[in-house]
């Protein structure tokens, strides 16, 4: 049996699978004060009649990061940039308490200026003064050689919560990407690991020894323990999980919309030919284009427990949840209470639901009813105007698959799937805005679970080899070996390749799921006065996202 569980900012899903099957599912209220109380409350349910050592693995999804960032719960971070010369302050994605620090690595991996250890030094005393605890460190040329990142965080470490190296995050060269992902990787950290905390200590009370894996934003899932570090790797973690869901769920062949409909936020991703795409160099989220390589999702901040204002003639539905719905109990009226007001669910105290919405039609000297309607087409015509604008983005762009790229593609969507805790009272009105027939997968309250529960684990690894020089880098691990002058790219992709099955198996997959390929290979000769002195390559290898392999 495998157990998949999505805890997200409103409801905690989860599923017990066999046989590659929902034998039994659930969904309780987050209790984001004390998750405990709401993976207890779901798992009591689960197991009730079964035998929890029957479990082969426990898989989890969440939106924790991604709230954090999208709803700007975040902690400040100070970034210690060394940007060498050649490149414009001015040009990289400048956050508040970024300081540039003297030293530089050329793009050989080179040092070509030292560190000045007591520029650090004061640097570190006046993050402390600001009562900055949590650091990310970015070399322009770090990927080709960590060492002035690794000197920096050691002379600085004493005094700090956590600290994220750029060259970590990843083998990519792109330095205003990887200033972002190191940033973002600092800024949830806090919140991340004290996610996982409560999880290790509810599995550990519950008896549970099967390896425990996270989502990433690629669709695949890595261990527990080893995301503390890379907590940025978990952003999208949910968008991701309901694409992975809903693949498992439908058998679609078409360009088609799949709408995961959450409490705080709403997921939008797209499928090409029945294949969800991917963002190849990284997703973007608030603002920030990162490296981390994920599906292709859109998170907006609209969902069944966006809080609804009327103000300036005008109704705000978003991007604030400032707690569950009225009719739950909540402080403030949501579209969920639009819905229960206008009959299309029948959750909740439907006598709270009225109150919350009356003050709102009273406002906008309409009925109840009206003021009801007009939240919910308003949340629905919200969603749909991201919908289209996400589409028209997407074609004027290259179209990736997880699979490939589709040269010249226009998506055409001529379906829409919708999961998600709204979806059922939602789908027939944004199918009819959206002019596609919309449908409701099986299990569709809890795919996230399921897709959770069912994809396969994947990494990626990045070699980088210099013959003149003799060196070979590992980026990700920031490590160097020493090759031959006469290294060639097929002994890099050999090495590549036998190096990300090893991260790959000591991430938790196995062995039956690892389908590598070659996402990138360069090589390239290097001249010193009209002679061939050497060659650089570049290999880049990843475990192609997916089912578990049992599964379609």
């Amino acid at each position: 049996m495998i157990l998949g569980i999505d805890v997200g900012g409103t409801h905690t899903d989860a599923v017990l699978i066999e046989d590659f099957q929902v034998k039994r599912k659930t969904k309780v209220l987050t209790n984001e004060a004390n998750l405990l109380d709401s993976l207890l409350a779901v798992t009591t349910e689960l197991f009730r009649d079964e035998d929890p050592q029957r479990l082969e693995r426990v898989v989890l999804s969440t939106t924790i990061s991604t709230n954090a960032v999208v709803q700007s719960k975040i902690d400040r971070v100070g970034m210690l940039i060394v940007s060498g010369p050649g490149l414009s302050p001015t040009d990289l994605p400048i956050q508040r308490d970024v300081h540039f620090l003297s030293g530089a690595v050329n793009h050989r991996g080179v040092e070509t200026a030292s560190i000045d250890p007591e520029e650090v030094g004061r640097t570190a005393g006046g993050l402390q003064r600001e009562g900055i605890r949590h650091v990310g460190i970015v070399g322009k040329f770090s990927t080709r050689n960590p060492q002035q990142e690794f000197q920096i965080r050691d002379l600085i470490n004493d005094h700090l919560r956590h600290v994220s190296l750029g060259h970590r995050m990843s083998g990519h060269l792109n330095f205003p990407r990887r200033i972002a992902t190191t940033y973002l990787n600092a800024a949830i950290w806090e919140r991340y690991q004290k996610f996982v905390k409560q999880i290790l200590y509810f599995v550990k009370e519950q008896g549970i020894t099967v390896p425990l894996y996270i989502l990433k934003a690629d669709g695949g899932a890595f261990d527990i323990n080893r995301s503390v570090d890379f907590p940025v790797q978990t952003i999208l973690s949910g968008p991701a999980a309901s694409i992975m869901g809903i693949l498992s769920m439908v058998d679609c062949a078409e360009d088609a919309i799949a709408l995961d409909i959450g409490g705080t936020t709403t997921d939008i991703a797209i499928f090409a030919d029945g294949v969800p795409l991917l963002e190849p160099f990284g997703v973007h989220i608030e603002g920030h284009k990162t490296l981390i390589r994920g599906l292709r999702t859109r998170s907006i901040g609209v969902g069944g427990d966006s809080r609804v204002q009327f103000s300036d003639g005008g109704l705000t539905i978003g991007p604030e949840r400032e707690g569950p719905a009225a009719a739950f109990g909540g402080p403030f009226p949501t579209p969920t209470d639009a819905m229960i007001v206008l009959g299309l669910t029948d959750i909740g105290d439907a006598g709270k639901a009225t109150a919350a919405i009356q003050p709102i039609a009273a406002a906008m000297n309409v009925s109840l009813d009206a003021a009801a309607r007009a939240i919910f087409d308003q949340t629905c015509e919200k969603i749909v105007h991201h919908v289209r604008a996400f589409i028209e983005e997407i074609n004027n762009e290259p179209v990736y698959t997880i699979h490939e790229l589709l040269e010249g593609k226009v998506l055409k969507p001529t379906a829409m799937y919708i999961v998600g805790g709204p979806a059922e009272p939602m789908s027939t009105r944004l199918g009819e805005m959206m002019g596609c027939p919309a449908s409701l997968p099986r299990n569709a309250e809890v795919a996230n679970a399921v897709g959770a529960a069912l994809a396969r684990t994947t990494a990626e690894m990045t070699i980088l080899a210099d013959t003149e020089r003799r060196i070979l880098t590992i980026a990700e691990e920031g490590l160097q070996l020493t090759v031959s002058p006469r290294f060639t790219l097929a002994e890099a992709i050999a090495i590549a390749k036998e190096r990300l099955r090893e991260r790959a198996l000591d991430m938790g997959a196995k062995e039956r799921d690892l389908e590598i390929e070659v996402i990138e290979c360069q090589e390239f000769n290097m001249v010193r006065e009209y002679y061939t002195a050497g060659k650089n390559i570049r290999v880049k290898v990843q475990v192609k996202p997916g089912l578990i392999s049992t599964l379609r």
